[in-house]
């Protein structure tokens, strides 16, 4: 998990030029560089949330 988790950070703080020049200096191709990578990161969370469930259902099943 914690593998995951350090994926999904370090993808949010590679966004972090690509947000200032879009959102400041109104650069469209990194507009299109932070939609992708928004895209992953759904993608990402998706996969965290389903590895989430699969752990907690596998702990209730032996309980």
């Amino acid at each position: 998990m914690n593998n995951n988790f350090s994926k999904l950070k370090d993808l949010v703080m590679s966004l972090e030029s690509d947000f200032e020049k879009f959102y400041d200096k109104g650069n469209a191709a990194a507009g299109t560089r932070v939609r992708k990578g928004m895209q992953d990161l759904k993608n990402m969370a998706q996969d965290i949330r389903k590895e989430v469930q699969d752990i907690k259902n596998s702990q209730a099943e032996t309980k």
